[in-house]
């Protein structure tokens, strides 16, 4: 006869084990799993990230436009501070050092450049000007025209866009027309024959040099609208769609509410991109205009002035002269270049960096 569990004849050692195997879970015992409750109950309360939170992580993951976000603003400051600056450093952009130049040979006394303590990156040929001096204002004003430009861009561009891609039809017919020609446009050899043209014209209160970068700013900037334009009218293509925007529409909002309620605020990140580098190509076209001679009046300073001045077969005297001007050109428009594509990359929603 064989013993079934729970038998007298059952031995000892099976029972046990038999006991063990079918004995209930202890829910009070030290071993129990831990709920998860009580696993976050340490942790705090979790917080969510805005948009604007994981852009400045994205962007802070990337070093090079992070760098050339901070060269930025250094440039920034210097073109602010920049008569503190020639102040401390005993420089003018403006005035004429002839004591330095060698009346035979028009090349500053000394090294060829003219570097001394005084002057730290030498001098001007046959004027004997700062070069250090009229590098840190030539930053003062390309930045202010570009900037300036940039903004007449931004604003024009955003507008029209905006109207082209929500109103549609007859409007954005009409729109899209306008932006083919002033793409056509031959903007460089407008430009140029403006500026000559209106050389000795000044605005009341402006005087000639401050009326000569208004007539930059605005050729420019009223030329150049054409191209955000463009990218403003196909994302308001995309997001009149939304249903945002068809909630607003039901509840009664007028175009004016919707365009600059709903759309305008969802534009931002293509507008700050696009800023960002359209900056540098309006600082080359200003010194683009500068070395043609119709840019910005001499003997005021400009990137494009000094270049024009080393061309004039200086730089093969002293290479150093057009080196300056052309690294300043170099590295400012590189490092907008550079922040903009990071921003480009730090505000895609579909990036998974």
């Amino acid at each position: 006869m064989i013993p079934c569990l729970g038998m007298p004849g059952l031995p000892h050692r099976e029972k046990g084990s038999a006991a063990r195997m079918t004995a209930p879970l202890d829910l009070d015992s030290s071993a129990q799993v831990a709920t998860p409750e009580a696993v976050l109950a340490g942790m705090g309360p979790v917080e969510g990230r805005s948009l604007t939170q994981i852009a400045w992580l994205r962007l802070k993951r990337d070093k090079l436009a992070l760098g050339s976000g901070l060269f930025i603003l250094f440039l920034v400051i210097v073109a602010i501070l920049a008569p503190l600056i020639t102040k401390i450093t005993g420089g003018s952009p403006t005035e004429f050092h002839t004591e330095l130049i060698d009346p035979n040979y028009g090349t500053p006394i000394g090294h060829l450049s003219g570097i001394s303590s005084t002057h730290i990156l030498g001098v001007e040929p046959v004027n004997g000007r700062d070069v250090f001096a009229r590098i840190v204002y030539g930053a003062r004003v390309s930045l202010t025209i570009a900037f300036l430009a940039t903004g007449v861009s931004v604003a024009i561009g955003v507008v029209m866009g905006m109207m082209a891609g929500y109103f549609g039809g007859i409007i954005d017919s009409a729109i899209s027309r306008l932006m083919d020609v002033l793409l056509a446009f031959p903007l460089l050899l407008f430009a140029i024959a403006l500026v000559a043209v209106l050389t000795d014209y000044s605005l009341p209160g402006l005087g000639l040099d401050n009326t000569r970068v208004a007539i930059l700013v605005l050729i420019i900037g009223f030329f150049n609208w054409p191209y955000i334009g463009r990218i403003i009218r196909g994302q308001t293509l995309s997001l009149r769609e939304k249903e945002y925007v068809e909630a607003a529409r039901s509840l009664g909002a007028g175009p004016g509410h919707i365009l600059f309620k709903e759309l305008l605020p969802n534009l931002v990140g293509p507008i700050l991109v696009y800023a960002t580098l359209i900056i540098p190509v309006n600082i080359l076209f200003e010194a683009a205009l500068s070395f043609l001679g119709v840019g910005v009046r001499l003997p005021n300073p400009s990137w494009g002035g000094m270049l024009s001045i080393a061309s004039q077969g200086w730089f093969q005297i002293d290479p150093f002269f057009m080196v300056v001007p052309g690294l300043a050109l170099l590295l400012t428009v590189m490092a907008f270049n550079l922040f903009g594509d990071g921003l480009r990359d730090a505000l895609d929603p579909k990036a998974n960096r």
